[in-house]
């Protein structure tokens, strides 16, 4: 989960602790103590912004490769919260500021220093939480990956639905290079995605997966040229969100179900029946037209 072991940059510009509003005018803020954080440049925020049907989050913190405080963790939480409640969201997509790296993972300076029990219960398992949250958030989830990611960043993607990345990116679990494995999920994630053979000879060796091996793999849906990057993820994005969002998300319960995958399809297909998108999309069909979905 730790940030990569290149030199840092100097600051840019300041961000604040607190994400933005959404589009909606709906504030997301944390409640935790801002007296105690650290200066704002050095805390990075997350931001979000909706257009109804899908919603953007940002990682916004270039000057350190967007590498994750436990500030950055807690907004990223409390945007989740309120994005799995939204019923006009149908898809959410994750970004982060500048293509030089899409996100370098947990900042090591703020986790070094921990002693053990510490990094568990305010580290580790803040992490864990908030990955399992976007892991499990109601609509499907796009990844971004606009530029590298590595430690908890690559964590971050994996705990998306679909990824989207630059066909130069390099991607890896590379906490073995400082002593470290990953801690935020990347072992069950990576595994579960491509296989206990390929995840233990990249969590193994630390050595990163470039993007065509990504796509070879599975790990990437797409790749793109890094410039265009948000505009395909956008384009998949408004894709989903155009069918119907009941039926979308749960099916993305029945697949993330595991073995119990029978009885969600059974359940799943007996609700979505009644639902007035059901009736919709039985009627377009029927009239030959583009069905207008509204989420009931």
């Amino acid at each position: 989960m730790s940030e990569s072991m290149r030199p840092e940059p100097d600051e840019g510009r300041p961000s604040t602790g607190a994400p933005v509003s959404t589009s909606k005018g709906a504030a997301l803020s944390t409640s935790k103590g801002s007296a105690r954080l650290p200066a704002a440049a050095d805390v990075g925020r997350v931001t979000v912004e909706s257009d109804w049907e899908v919603a953007t989050i940002c990682l916004d913190r270039p000057a350190k490769h967007n590498a994750l405080t436990p500030e950055m963790l807690e907004q990223l939480e409390q945007i989740l919260i309120a994005l799995d409640s939204d019923r006009d969201v149908r898809v959410v997509l994750l970004t982060a500021v500048g293509d030089r790296s899409f996100c370098a993972g947990a900042d090591i300076k703020r986790f070094k220093a921990l002693q053990p029990l510490d990094m568990w219960a305010l580290w580790t398992r803040l992490g864990h939480r908030v990955f399992d949250r976007l892991a499990g958030l109601r609509q499907p989830t796009i990844a971004a990956v606009s530029g590298n990611a590595y430690g908890g960043g690559f964590e971050l993607a994996l705990a998306c639905d679909l990824r989207i990345v630059a066909d130069d990116a390099t991607l890896g679990l590379t906490e073995v290079g400082i002593g470290a494995l990953p801690g935020w999920g990347g072992t069950g994630r990576l595994r579960d995605l491509i296989g206990a053979g390929r995840a233990k000879e990249l969590i193994f060796t630390g050595e990163p997966l470039t993007a065509e091996r990504a796509l070879t793999w599975g790990v990437a849906n797409q790749l793109a040229p890094r410039a265009q990057v948000i505009d395909a993820a956008h384009a998949l994005a408004n894709k989903i969100a155009n069918r119907a969002p009941i039926a979308v998300q749960m099916a993305k319960q029945a697949i993330d179900s595991g073995d119990a995958y029978q009885p969600m399809e059974q359940v799943s297909s007996a609700a979505t029946a009644f639902t007035d998108d059901a009736a919709e999309g039985l009627a377009s069909f029927t009239e030959k037209r583009d069905p207008h979905y509204r989420g009931s």
